[in-house]
């Protein structure tokens, strides 16, 4: 019996590159962290040609016909998306969408294809590891950047992200951040990058980051965060327009740093903003007070979710169950 594939991968945030410059042979190097709450949801069944039902198909459409091509698949898929994560918000929705498509075209014809080459193959993480390590397995993530012989970066640190810590979001929804076609010429151009710099934020990775969320420091997993983050939003000012893409999310910002909040930032090229929050009742008192202060800006909007140490759900089952599952 030819089940249909079920995939829910989650949404990330990206936190920065390490090194720019590239000097020892391995370039870019990134962290990020896996989000719970936000994912990507669709259910795939085996079909004879390529078809898509729902939000915005196009782009899981052109997943599937590649992929279809590359492996010289005779059949297709019916590609039914039930809940997909904000298209160019920072939060990761093209590399999940093409290794949840991708997974599943591997499931329904038996191929042996793991993740990593799904993305290859459908040039995803090309500069960066976190994708696909938030689909594999979840968590607190740092990769080691590329070699002019990798395909991914590499995962060379993967811890569990604290239960109890939360991460406000704040989003933007008259911004896209900077993708395809400008996210190439951006990189292009951007100014000279430091190894006394990218030295720097390897040490606050490896020094004051990472002990600190194995010790569930708060206080200095923030601190390492926003000077992380202030040195990159600095250097990427000259391509975003300042060191936040939206200039709404940066007020938001700044009201929280004036808050004496400190682990916040911007996810990858953005428009989405976080700050890192001790505990849900914390977080919850300070999003009341936020929707308050903001509610004249109706494209603003804010969202409390937590950490999630888990990957991709991939299941076969029966359609009804599957559904039932879903919540479709």
């Amino acid at each position: 019996m030819n089940l249909p594939v079920y995939i829910e991968t989650p949404a990330r945030l990206h936190l920065g590159f390490l090194d720019l410059e590239g000097g020892l042979g391995r370039h870019f190097g990134s962290i990020g962290l896996t989000l719970g709450g936000i994912a990507t949801r669709i259910l795939v069944r085996r079909a004879d040609s390529i078809k898509v039902i729902g939000k915005a198909p196009e782009r899981a459409r052109a997943y599937a016909e590649k992929f279809v091509a590359r492996k010289g698949l005779t059949g297709g898929c019916e590609i039914e998306i039930i809940e997909q994560i904000s298209e160019h918000s920072g939060l990761g929705s093209g590399t999940q969408l093409a290794l949840a498509t991708g997974t599943a075209l591997t499931q329904l014809y038996g191929l042996q294809c793991d993740s990593s080459a799904i993305a290859t193959l459908l040039n995803r993480g090309v500069r960066s590891g976190i994708g696909v390590g938030a689909f594999q397995q979840g968590g607190f993530l740092v990769d080691a950047g590329r070699t002019t012989r990798s395909s991914i970066p590499p995962v060379v640190s993967r811890l569990c992200f604290p239960s109890d810590w939360r991460i406000l979001l704040v989003f933007d929804r008259s911004h896209q951040g900077v993708h395809g076609a400008d996210e190439n010429a951006s990189f292009s151009t951007l100014p000279f990058f430091s190894a006394h710099t990218a030295a720097y934020l390897c040490r606050l990775v490896v020094m004051r980051i990472l002990p600190a969320i194995s010790e569930a420091d708060i206080d200095a997993f923030s601190q390492g965060i926003y000077e992380l983050q202030k040195y990159l939003g600095e250097y990427f000012t000259s391509t975003q327009g300042g060191r936040y893409t939206s200039a709404a999310v940066s007020e938001v910002m700044a009201h929280l740093e004036a808050l004496h909040i400190r682990g916040v930032g911007q996810s990858s090229w953005g428009p989405t903003g976080f700050a890192f929050i001790n505990s849900e009742t914390q977080a919850h008192a300070l999003l009341r007070e936020l929707r308050a202060k903001f509610s004249d800006n109706r494209n603003l909007r804010f969202r409390v979710v937590t950490g999630r140490n888990t990957g991709a759900v991939i299941e076969r089952q029966n359609a009804v169950s599957l559904a039932q599952a879903s919540g479709y």
